[in-house]
């Protein structure tokens, strides 16, 4: 990867072409540029049999000189760096700042092009590419140009483990509105790879991202849950954010409507409390952490299944290293 910095001050990462795309995407520029030089040579080896010798010699010079030297300056000016071999090969010329290639630009390029391509058979091109940082060859070095990538593969984006269910809907009051992008992308990444960590590195950047989100927030870690199952939670709650604000309120949780107060009478029925009634326990979800008081009065917590260990509780895998 190459950082580039325009006049405006802002960084541009291009990725150079190769020295093997760069040497096919020429020789498909050859290849084309020999097939019209033949066919302007025939033609004109036709219509001037009167000439005299001198006549046509210099014909044939102007008709080398226009289509294998004029030619790719043409197509590389009007096109803005993409020859044919460069469109074929997904390459493009730019020019030191990220910008489009001008006249003078193919210009130096196709005249030292002649030398270290034509007269050496590429050798002297070849030779300079490899010893450039960003496979430059001289042509690109005289001009201030850089042939690079325009086709980058795409790569698959990583999967973002969900938090445990015991976390789910308890951040939905946090103000994320001071959290930079920077941030957010340092936590997906984080959790898109922490598998692939080090328990003990793992562990140690999901502590400093959760402190940076923590100080971001407003509102410390909750005491008890793990870093990496913060940095889940708080994820999935600004993701369920920006659905509905793309899709509507309709598009909220529906474990939300279960939070309303028990104003109607018994489940299913619709009607409401009489004088005196106490309403009945609301029904648990299956599969859904059941939630106890602490005896001082202290924060809600979800209750641990009976004979399972912390650490292996369904959805959890968010567990501090041994």
């Amino acid at each position: 990867m190459s950082e580039l910095v325009t006049g405006e001050a802002v960084a541009l990462e291009l990725r150079p072409a190769r020295l093997p795309s760069r040497a096919l995407a020429v020789l498909l520029d050859l290849v084309a540029a020999m097939a019209v030089y033949v066919a302007v040579t025939i033609v004109l080896v036709t219509s001037t049999a009167s000439l005299d010798e001198a006549a046509q010699t210099a014909l044939s010079i102007a008709s080398f000189v226009l289509v294998l030297v004029g030619g790719p300056i043409a197509v590389e000016t009007l096109s803005h760096g993409r020859s044919l071999g460069k469109m074929a090969c997904g390459l493009r010329v730019v020019r030191d700042d990220g910008g489009p290639v001008r006249f003078r630009h193919a210009l130096v390029r196709g005249l030292i092009g002649v030398i270290e391509i034509l007269m050496t058979f590429g050798i002297v091109a070849c030779i300079a590419s490899f010893v450039s940082a960003r496979g430059r060859r001289l042509g690109d070095v005289f001009a201030g140009t850089l042939v690079v990538r325009e086709r980058i593969p795409v790569t698959r984006t990583g999967f973002v483990p969900p938090p445990p269910p015991w976390l789910a809907g308890r951040f939905s009051g946090l103000d994320l509105s001071a959290v930079p992008d920077g941030l957010w992308l340092a936590v997906r990444q984080y959790l898109t790879r922490m598998q692939q960590l080090d328990p003990q590195v793992g562990w140690s950047m999901a502590e400093r991202l959760a402190s940076d989100l923590a100080e971001r927030t407003g509102a410390p870690v909750p005491q008890g849950v793990p870093p990496a199952a913060y940095l889940a939670a708080v994820v999935q709650e600004r993701q369920a954010r920006e659905a509905r604000r793309a899709f509507g309120s309709d598009s909220a949780p529906a474990a939300t409507s279960a939070a309303a107060p028990a104003t109607s009478g018994p489940a299913g029925t619709g009607k409401p409390l009489a004088v005196g009634e106490t309403p009945a326990a609301p029904a648990r979800l299956v599969g859904a952490p059941e939630v106890v008081s602490e005896p001082s009065g202290g924060e809600r917590r979800p209750a641990e299944s009976p004979g399972v260990p912390a650490d292996e509780r369904p959805g959890t895998g968010f567990v501090p290293p041994a």
